[in-house]
């Protein structure tokens, strides 16, 4: 059933986000995703979608295709996702490790200083089969990094993995003021194939317990569980409650826990966890030099979890896909775009064709700013922009900074051809992000120009 999200306290921002981990075992994907997306329960609420796989394939043959086409899981999900409105803003591969960040079109304007980074820990740091991938940006005026990552296999391995852990969280950094670690975020989501195990326990107990639904008794053995009494880099990472069976290890193409040779014991390695970023003391405390130590949540931001399961039946690789919906509740602080841009709703004829923005007091524009012309059911801006940018150059007579509303008219050769609803996106780049989007306009009249090249057509600046 869907889960209960709750309406939003007056005087707050909130946003709904959906988070996937799944280790796909070099699998192909499945014919149809949407269970694991939860679009066939969808209420609405989700803004953000956020995709961690792990074991994608990267043999070099499929890796040097990918590098000309788009990967298989990127197209899956944005084949999924783009009907309902919803566009890739980001994406991060190392080898296997896969991290996917897609949001309504409409918050495109509020996603800004979108970054990425890797950190290989395979082979010494070498090689990138292991480590950590991240996306991190600012939401609405409050910071958020998402990390994906596949930490280092088998039982005995647990400090290798916090150790691990911690070398992802050192070499990550970001540029900008406003966080440039990691753990400087406003909110911080890791998940991935963790690899933790369950101690102690032998394999005939720990399928007892699965089969007796006492999770409880794993949970307790669960490794990443017992290290955060111990670890002081988990300080202030929380995690649902484990009410679904061990996600690994599963013969493929089963629901039976691993019958090979190896016989792995069923373990919790994929795993979601969300960490606020800790209030900075007002004065001098026994505690202010020890690492995440936790005084209370910042800024009066807060993550609610409504769901954290797995998805039994899926079952193209040896583990289970795990999901998760949050909803987060920030102050107010980021409400206004930077550009707005004002178009009728109807473009009947070329001399339709014309929209007028308006940029904010505070905001730069570049002679290389340009606004574009997207189909409603857009996966991918830069896919997007293959077809339908307009390029526009600025009179370089006009002042950087301006508020005073512009109007743009675009021409023939500039429109797509045939009839359909569009979106015009401002696009600064001095941010490389969008600024500014319109609401969903129809373009009725059937252009008589072919495809639209932009390469063709951009125009020198003055």
């Amino acid at each position: 059933t869907s889960p209960s999200q709750p309406s939003c306290p007056e005087g707050l921002l909130c946003g709904g986000v959906h988070l996937v981990t799944w280790n796909v075992g070099g699998a192909m994907p499945p014919d149809d995703i949407t269970a694991l997306l939860g679009l066939h329960i969808g209420d609405g609420n989700t803004d953000m979608y956020i995709i961690g796989l792990q074991e994608v394939n990267s043999m070099i043959n499929k890796r040097l295709k990918d590098v000309l086409f788009t990967d298989q899981w990127s197209d899956a999900c944005m084949e999924r996702l783009s009907p309902f409105g919803y566009i890739l803003v980001t994406s991060q591969r190392m080898q296997g490790v896969l991290l996917l960040v897609f949001a309504k079109y409409y918050h495109l304007p509020f996603l800004r200083g979108v970054q990425t980074e890797t950190t290989r820990t395979g082979l010494g740091g070498y090689w990138g089969n292991k480590g950590g991938v991240s996306a991190r940006m600012s939401v609405f005026g409050h910071t958020i990094c998402f990390l994906n990552c596949h930490l280092p296999a088998h039982m005995e391995n647990s400090e290798q993995r916090m150790e691990d852990f911690e070398s992802i969280l050192q070499q990550q950094q970001f540029e900008g003021q406003a966080a440039t670690g990691v753990l400087d975020h406003d909110v911080v989501f890791w998940f991935g194939d963790l690899n933790f195990r369950i101690d102690e326990l032998e394999i005939p107990a720990v399928k007892a317990a699965i089969d007796n639904n006492k999770l409880t008794m794993l949970w307790e053995k669960d490794q990443l569980n017992m290290a955060k009494d111990s670890e002081s880099v988990l300080e202030g990472f929380l995690e649902g409650p484990l009410k679904f069976p061990p996600t690994y290890k599963f013969d493929v193409g089963t629901d039976t826990y691993d019958t090979s040779g190896k016989k792995r014991k069923p373990a919790w390695t994929d795993r979601i966890l969300w960490r606020l970023r800790a209030t900075v003391p007002s004065g001098p405390t026994p505690n202010a030099g020890k690492r995440g130590s936790i005084l209370g949540p910042s800024s009066g931001t807060k993550v609610t979890q409504h769901f954290y399961r797995s998805h039994m039946e899926y079952m193209v690789s040896d583990h289970k896909p795990v999901s998760s919906i949050f909803t987060l509740q920030f102050p107010y602080k980021v409400d206004m775009p930077l550009v707005t841009i004002m178009v009728e709703d109807e473009w009947n004829s070329i001399a339709d064709a014309t929209c007028t923005f308006k940029a904010a007091p505070n905001f730069a524009r570049s002679s290389w700013d340009w606004i574009g012309l997207y189909k409603v059911l857009t996966r991918n801006l830069l896919e997007t922009l293959s077809w339908y940018c307009i390029f526009m150059c600025f009179d370089s007579s006009l002042p950087l900074c301006v508020s005073l509303p512009l109007q743009v008219t675009f021409t023939e050769e500039e429109l797509p051809k045939g009839s359909g609803d569009f979106i015009l996106c401002y696009y600064s780049n001095n941010t490389s992000t969008l600024v500014g989007v319109t609401e969903p306009f129809q373009v009725l009249t059937v252009m008589l120009s072919s495809l639209y090249d932009p390469a063709a057509h951009l125009q020198p600046c003055r």
